[in-house]
């Protein structure tokens, strides 16, 4: 019985990395994609939804039986959904509208109370503003006082970047026995890059990371904000400064369209069978701008977020005929 686990939690991390071989056809370099689809709640969010609560218990923050709050994307929501159901903790997510209803429908069937918080009035749905964010934060910070719920705060806790320094990153590392020349990440709270970039730069600091953003939502490359309203969920959001990234080496930066993402998302499926979402799309369109100019013959990395199963009602795959 030594391999059974004892619950669902433990089964986040350690996902597969492969070589997109036959979408990198005809180019010089490689592109590796760390299948983070693959945890129990279908996305990367998991780890860092395991590393806050198991931190905040550690630390005397979270205490038996109380409540948990999050404002969310519906990736970090479904893991807290997931980390609380069997740590006991009732979790409240708080969500714009303008986030596809799959994420919604997936939280609540995971137990989770689902709290959706109106677009401001010229928001597109399907395309989330920073704004609209602001309107959601506010919420979830109403309902943590009311309810005395701990506030996961995934900009913030360090169990988020921890989760991806210690999983993620190692797991990058010993999959490629350390031939890694690059890794490529869509930037949202900041922990993934973060937490990846400082495991990877101990072990080699010549190893290049890239931060990648919309294309006219770029903050953290220092760009004006042109588009706040795009269809990358997750991310580009203008919040400003991103805690995690501070002192975090960035050796470039990458902008993708939504149609570059969207693009890049689709042939994710036809030429390698990985369904998955937008940010998936935007870190493969980023790597193929690379491997097309400075990074030409490297080696890439990049994260495969979520899954396309919570992008079926958005135009990333509504479009596509059964």
């Amino acid at each position: 019985m030594n391999d059974v686990l004892p619950s669902v939690v433990e089964a986040i991390g350690a996902t597969p990395l492969v070589r997109l071989d036959r979408i990198t056809s005809g180019l010089e370099g490689t592109v590796l994609a760390k299948l983070d689809f693959l945890n129990p709640g279908g996305s990367k969010k998991d780890r860092a939804a395991k590393g806050i609560i198991e931190e905040a218990e550690r630390r005397g923050l979270l205490g038996p039986g109380q409540p948990v709050v999050e404002l969310t994307s519906g990736n970090m929501g479904t893991g807290l959904a997931i980390v609380c159901a069997v740590k006991g903790h009732p979790f409240i997510a708080v969500m714009s509208r303008g986030n596809s209803p799959e994420r919604a429908r997936m939280m609540a069937a995971l137990g989770a109370e689902v709290v959706l918080v109106d677009q401001l009035p010229h928001s597109v749905p399907g395309q989330v503003s920073g704004a609209d964010l602001d309107l959601a934060d506010a919420r979830a910070e109403e309902i943590a006082v009311a309810r005395g719920a701990f506030r996961a705060d995934q900009f913030h806790r360090d169990g988020n970047w921890l989760a991806h320094y210690h999983g993620t990153g190692q797991e990058l590392w010993r999959q490629t026995a350390g031939a890694l020349d690059g890794f490529v990440d869509f930037v949202g709270s900041g922990g993934t890059y973060a937490g990846v970039t400082k495991a990877l730069k101990e072990h080699r600091p010549a190893v290049r990371c890239y931060v990648v953003e919309p294309a006219g939502a770029a903050i953290v490359a220092g760009l004006p904000v042109t588009r706040p309203e795009h269809p990358i969920q997750g991310g580009g959001y203008a919040m400003g400064d991103l805690d995690f990234l501070r002192g975090v080496p960035i050796d470039g930066f990458v902008q993708v369209t939504g149609d570059e993402a969207r693009t890049a998302a689709r042939r994710l499926a036809t030429h390698e069978g990985i369904f998955a979402g937008y940010s998936s799309g935007a870190n493969l369109a980023a790597a193929l701008k690379l491997l097309d100019g400075e990074m030409r013959g490297k080696t890439l990395a990049i994260m495969v977020c979520d899954s396309g199963l919570k992008y079926l009602s958005t135009d990333l795959w509504a479009d596509i005929d059964a």
